[in-house]
């Protein structure tokens, strides 16, 4: 017995020294990504498959993961407690953390570190219709979803009611995520969501398949004055059948989807997780159409926030900065 227990115990031994010696081997990389029902979601998943099969950095495998999370004022907050590596964070949601502005301005979040822009995400405000919601002007009283709690889409549905001449207190205001919003809709315990994401966003897409879909147009004065406040914000068509049932061009918004670090990332990680993403851009757009919009002649539109000396050096390399 003796003897047994010894021969167990060096065998542990060894287990948990080549379990160590293989951790010092690797460099773990997060990116905190979205909910599942939107876009974030499985693009970072095909991101983090990328970089753990392609990325090495001073001879150690980088192993990266892909967390649902909370979305842009989520992960902006994540970056600036370095509590993950890299997020997925909308340019306008990015621009008021770096800056301290709007939700950020009481604890402006100076360490962010872009390392590139990623593709476009569209405004959607959805509704179902047999609802008497045609435009913004029409939710007043109405319930509406503005994301869940750290989305991008809380700054937005303010400064979209303001325009409208309303605000938060005119609109019954839900807290629910994509899939769950969509859902509440289905069923009528909600009249409509606003949902910013990558078309075609997943959930959006299961709401068309059981029940008659309208997407409210956002255009004319109140959005150009929209656009005048949030310069960040540029004016899309969202094409027609992008979704079943969506018969016709809906004029809306959109806005750039950026990935971002924090200052403490180190440069050579920052360089390889870059390269890794944008020397694989058709392997994305396999996992969502938005893929193909990854492109290195949009990757330094992130705004005000400066981009990562790691990103830096793999761009100079690629000839988009001098």
């Amino acid at each position: 017995m003796n003897f047994t227990w010894k021969h167990g115990a060096a065998a542990l031994t060894a287990v948990i020294i080549a379990t160590g010696a293989l951790a010092q081997q690797r460099v773990f990389f997060g990116i905190a990504t979205g909910g599942t029902g939107g876009t974030y979601y499985p693009l970072g998943g095909m991101l983090a498959q990328l970089i753990s099969n392609k990325a090495v950095v001073d001879g150690k495998k980088i192993t990266a993961t892909a967390e649902a999370a909370g979305a842009s004022v989520g992960n902006a907050k994540l970056l600036g407690n370095k509590e993950i590596e890299s997020a997925f964070v909308a340019a306008d949601i990015l621009d008021a953390a770096y800056r301290g502005v709007g939700q950020f301005d009481k604890a402006p979040i100076k360490n962010l570190r872009a390392l590139g822009a990623l593709y476009p995400e569209t405004v959607q405000l959805i509704t179902r219709a047999d609802f008497n919601i045609n435009s913004v002007r029409d939710l007043k009283g109405k319930s509406i979803s503005s994301g869940a709690p750290g989305s991008g889409q809380y700054q937005l549905l303010t400064d979209l009611l303001k325009v409208y001449g309303m605000t938060r207190a005119d609109v019954k205001e839900d807290l629910s995520s994509f899939t769950q919003a969509v859902d509440k809709i289905k069923d009528g315990n909600l009249h409509a969501t606003l949902i910013t994401a990558g078309v075609p966003t997943a959930a959006v897409t299961d709401f068309a398949q059981s029940h008659a879909l309208k997407v409210i147009p956002l255009s004319g004065a109140e959005v150009a004055e929209l656009q005048r406040q949030q310069p960040f914000y540029a004016s899309v068509p969202l094409p027609a059948n992008t979704y079943k049932g969506q018969t016709t061009v809906v004029p809306t918004l959109a806005v750039m989807a950026v990935w971002t670090a924090h200052d403490a990332v180190p440069e050579p990680v920052a360089y390889e997780v870059t390269k890794a993403l944008y020397e694989n851009v058709a392997t994305m757009a396999q996992v969502h159409a938005m893929g193909k919009s990854i492109t290195l002649a949009t990757a330094t539109a992130v705004g005000t926030v400066p981009l990562h000396p790691g990103s830096i050096r793999y761009f100079k390399e690629k000839g988009v900065i001098k």
